[in-house]
């Protein structure tokens, strides 16, 4: 992590010329945790008013955005927890609604792990006010600054993931 105590290295932009104020890495380091910080309060408030914890929230998200049907043993691995701890996870959010399993391979071992849909109208309806705030900062930008904006958050991602696969 960045810190006010690290040196702050002199950015450069693409050819060696000065980048403009306010994309060094310590700038972006404190945008993004003060975003990070802010998604979380709002992730914490749902989760309580849902009698949740923050992990069951993860869980939630990592069903939600899955590109494929998620399995318990994928979400252990995404969250890195113990098996026994996602089936606690998984056993919370079953039986408060917000998710179905569903055996419907031939293997009837394989188990998927859905949104329910009443409980994705409960979330969409907490998170509307983010919504929100992300289509009026959206709005502040052009397509060609948000393509970038998007490319920059994927690569963001990516590299996280590879520190959380050990890849770093």
């Amino acid at each position: 992590m960045v810190t006010a105590d690290e040196p702050k290295p002199q950015a450069t932009a693409p050819g060696g010329s000065p980048a403009p104020p306010g994309t060094d890495l310590q700038s972006l380091a404190v945008q993004l945790r003060r975003m990070n910080g802010e998604i979380n309060r709002l992730v914490h408030g749902f989760a309580g008013d849902q009698g949740l914890h923050a992990t069951d929230v993860q869980a939630l998200a990592a069903i939600l955005d899955a590109d494929e049907p998620m399995t318990p043993g994928r979400l252990r691995e995404h969250l890195g927890l113990t098996s026994g701890a996602v089936t606690a996870c998984v056993d919370r959010l079953a039986s408060a609604g917000h998710i179905r399993r569903v055996r419907e391979s031939s293997d009837r071992r394989v188990v998927h792990l859905y949104y329910a849909s009443d409980a994705r109208v409960a979330a969409r309806t907490y998170f509307r006010p983010l919504a929100r705030a992300a289509e009026e900062a959206r709005q502040r930008f052009t397509q060609d600054e948000l393509a970038v904006v998007a490319r920059f958050l994927a690569a963001m991602n990516e590299e996280l993931s590879l520190l959380r696969s050990g890849g770093a």
